[in-house]
């Protein structure tokens, strides 16, 4: 199939994915695209090179209604909030903007107070996510975590004051952590949160601490079958508490789901911008998969030369969009559409793997055409995608 018939047909929304690459320390189990620096960035000279970089993305792809924008790091609470309004500003400038888009700020409780927190909601922020990860103070120790499970509460307390929307994260299957510890804190997190929850089991990540410590027998995970049991354990809770799982590892009450990350999931597309951003836009000769230089002096430097810093600029194969179609839809509750798929890919999905997994139970069939992964897929969901795609 030709890849310019893959055309984004917007149902997916348009997002902007906005990357602030600085903490204020790095935890130990986090591989993202962080950087910690003893001084303090000049925060004009980086609002001006999104400002650039911005306008650069909007030029490859003009017209389009952003739907919602996520400021992600990193610490983005670490931004000053005229920070926020110049890039914000600068995305009004550059697209049109549905009226009432999404638009979220990662915060840390440690970097946030009531005022910073009215700064950014008069900036236009109007959804904020928490990154509490525990409401345990010697496991946010162990996580590396600055805040203690009182600064989480009063930063969740007070976002709920001074946002419409919010979403705090949390890490589970810690080293030994037993089912009746996790029903305890999750319950608690539940009493806290207004619309939505990302629940995360602990991975280890090469090239983070926790991967050495993890290889030296210093940090035990809970084996498989206890990894699913607190899977299980979770979607149980959250559904009986009326945070349902939309996605594996987020939870919302209905009609609260993250926008954004529906774009992503959606298989829509999103401008990338800020040190190590990634992006995919859809143009006539395909679906770009486009990335941005991941220092940030260097991406800082290039954007002041060149009025960008993207790195890479490729085109997807149809098998590669397909994949990556797979394993956004599959990640889904409401699953994905065989149609779309065999647009992207240009094949249909196989009809003798698809048998065998519902057949197994990891797949299920909604209507005629949408599949979905069942709940005992969702915990095998890398082999489900493996074996569909293969």
């Amino acid at each position: 199939m030709d890849k310019t018939s893959n055309q984004d047909d917007g149902s997916a929304g348009f997002g902007v994915y906005v990357h602030w690459p600085f903490c204020a320390a790095k935890c130990p189990y986090c591989d993202f695209n962080s950087h910690v620096r003893h001084t303090a960035p000049n925060q004009a000279d980086y609002a001006a090179a999104f400002e650039a970089e911005i306008a650069h993305m909007a030029a490859m792809q003009p017209g389009r209604q952003v739907t919602s924008v996520f400021f992600g790091g990193g610490t983005p609470s670490l931004m000053q909030a005229d920070t926020v309004s110049r890039i914000l500003a600068a995305i009004h400038k550059a697209w049109p903007c549905l009226p009432d888009m999404e638009i979220t700020l990662e915060a840390n409780p440690t970097s946030v107070d009531a005022s910073r927190f009215r700064d950014y909601r008069a900036a236009g922020v109007n959804r904020v996510s928490l990154g509490v990860q525990s409401l345990d103070d010697d496991q946010l120790k162990f996580l590396g975590r600055l805040h203690s499970a009182a600064e989480a509460r009063a930063a969740i307390s007070l976002a709920r004051e001074t946002f419409p929307r919010i979403s705090f994260d949390l890490i589970y299957a810690r080293p030994n952590q037993q089912l009746d510890q996790w029903e305890q804190e999750l319950n608690a997190a539940i009493d806290l949160a207004a619309d939505h929850l990302s629940l995360y089991q602990l991975t280890i990540e090469q090239g983070t601490p926790f991967f050495d410590l993890h290889k030296r027998g210093k940090i035990i995970v809970p084996e498989s079958e206890q990894a699913a049991q607190l899977y299980e354990l979770t979607q149980n809770i959250t559904e009986k508490r009326g945070l349902p799982a939309y996605e594996i590892s987020n939870h919302a009450r209905p009609g609260s789901e993250s926008r954004h990350n529906l774009t992503y999931w959606r298989f829509g597309n999103w401008a990338g911008v800020g040190p190590g951003a990634h992006g995919r836009l859809t143009m006539n000769d395909g679906r770009h998969a486009i990335s941005t230089h991941k220092h940030p002096e260097t991406w800082l430097k290039q954007v002041l030369d060149k009025g960008h810093g993207i790195t890479e600029n490729d085109i997807l194969s149809s098998e590669d969009a397909g994949d990556e179609f797979l394993l956004m839809g599959l990640r889904l509750r409401e699953g994905l559409s065989e149609t779309r798929y065999q647009q992207e890919s240009g094949k249909p999905l196989d009809g003798d793997r698809l048998a065998g997994l519902m057949e197994l139970g990891m797949i299920e069939r909604i209507d005629g055409n949408r599949i979905r992964a069942t709940s005992q897929g969702w915990l095998v969901l890398d082999a489900v995608i493996a074996d569909l795609a293969s």
